[in-house]
């Protein structure tokens, strides 16, 4: 290893061990505060002001919708930042401009730079990350920054963003223990990052939350804009790299046969919801010339322009193998709809879980017919493998306990035969550790 690479590293262990993470840690690293992102944000001259930008909070797709968002902004040629949690395998997930991660040295030279006041403050994680992420894109001086909600949306510390439009994909049950434990209390805080005067654009109509936007957009004179009740996306063809849709505008023929780089089952509402805030960009800022050409050709290059990963992503073949990284009951039923809509003999799930899910209501979206390997992602949150199982069984999940995900996902592939279908999720952890 060379001098930098091991300093790189330390720089990275530092901000794991020192900083409290959520993904690693839970509940205990979660701050419903905005004054740390306030602070860390003035002591580098407020770089969130100098770059307009995208704000998008949500349960589930946020992730989807930004990167899909942002490959539109790029075929535009538009430079894009996009801030994302959490990550995959490698940090620099969380910060890219035109799909190309920050660099390890800019990582090094903002954890220096500013160690002094880190020392002082005490940010998570999730907070010195957000204030990375605005250096580096106003830094780089991008055009425009998509930007994902962590947790919630009005205490999150991406909430000091002023964007040119916010979006809010849809409302389900997950981290109920810090957001509220029903629809609505959950919707008010999503809800959070609805601006003065900034459009809004909500991807799914739902009859308990509806009324909860409503009255934040009044109060707060914004514009909103119901996707899902102007936009319908009909899935005409799929394979495991791309979906081809049929989509609608107010029951006319808006978009005819618009591919799109993702073999996710849920991705018909997400595109909804990027095709409305589309639309609604071109109203609010009609300085750049946009393009049907530009859409389809971002959304057809999706992977490769914004290394977007780990949504029903393909491993293998002869056994299919597939990855998905959902977490909660509204993501886990689309994917099981699909799942077990494929042909296979025999159905192999390699499954973890977070240790704050409630797995009950989760696992019941899994059929008892497939065989389980159950394992440990390599988090201090990852529910121990052996209770995975004992909590399965009693609901008819058979299988057995593997001490690591590396081991339970070559067990699978030993069992599999080239007719078999194998699936590894339940958390993005989990995923992580196989892609």
């Amino acid at each position: 290893m060379t001098a930098f690479a091991t300093l790189y590293k330390e720089t990275l262990d530092y901000i794991y061990q020192k900083l409290p993470m959520f993904q690693r840690v839970g509940k205990a690293a979660f701050k419903k505060d905005l004054t740390n992102i306030r602070a860390l944000l003035a002591h580098l001259k407020h770089p969130e002001k100098e770059f307009p930008s995208i704000h998008i909070a949500g349960t589930n797709g946020k992730g989807s919708t930004a990167h899909l968002l942002a490959a539109i902004l790029q075929a535009h040629g538009l430079k894009t930042g996009l801030y994302i949690s959490p990550h995959y395998k490698d940090f620099r997930e969380r910060i890219k401009i035109d799909g190309q991660f920050i660099r390890p040295k800019e990582v090094v030279d903002f954890v220096e730079r500013h160690r002094e006041l880190i020392e002082t403050l005490q940010p998570s994680f999730f907070e010195i990350t957000v204030a990375m992420a605005f250096d580096h894109f106003c830094r780089q001086k991008v055009d425009v920054a998509v930007v994902e909600t962590g947790l919630g949306g009005r205490l999150d510390s991406t909430n000091v963003i002023r964007p040119l439009l916010s979006i809010i994909t849809n409302i389900g049950y997950d981290h109920m223990d810090m957001l509220g434990d029903t629809l609505p209390l959950i919707a008010a805080e999503k809800a959070g990052i609805i601006k003065s005067g900034v459009p809004v654009v909500i991807g799914e109509w739902q009859e308990e939350t509806q009324p909860v936007f409503e009255q934040k957009a009044r109060q707060e004179r914004s514009p909103l804009f119901l996707a899902s009740q102007t936009y319908r996306a009909e899935l005409i063809a799929s394979d495991h790299r791309y979906n081809t849709y049929q989509v609608w505008e107010n029951n006319r023929l808006k978009y005819d046969q618009l591919q799109v780089e993702t073999g996710g089952p849920y991705q018909s509402r997400n595109l909804a919801t990027v095709l409305q805030a589309w639309s609604v960009l071109q109203m609010s800022w009609p300085g750049v010339r946009w393009d049907e050409d530009l859409l389809r050709e971002g959304l057809k290059n999706l992977k490769k322009s914004t290394y977007f990963i780990g949504r029903w992503q393909q491993l293998g073949e002869d056994p299919l193998i597939l990855c998905d990284s959902a977490h909660n009951q509204h993501g886990f039923e689309a994917i099981m709809n699909r799942l077990l809509s494929l042909p296979c003999e025999r159905l192999h799930i390699l499954l973890g879980f977070s240790n704050d899910k409630d797995i009950e209501k989760l696992l019941t979206y899994f059929p008892q017919h497939a065989t389980y390997y159950f394992a440990k992602a390599d988090i201090p949150r990852g529910m121990d493998a052996s209770e995975l199982k004992q909590r399965a069984g009693a609901l008819g999940l058979r299988g057995r306990a593997y001490s690591s995900v590396p081991n339970a996902f070559r067990a699978a592939r030993r069992a599999a035969n080239p007719k078999d279908v194998i699936f590894v999720g339940g958390s993005i952890f989990v995923v992580g550790e196989v892609l």
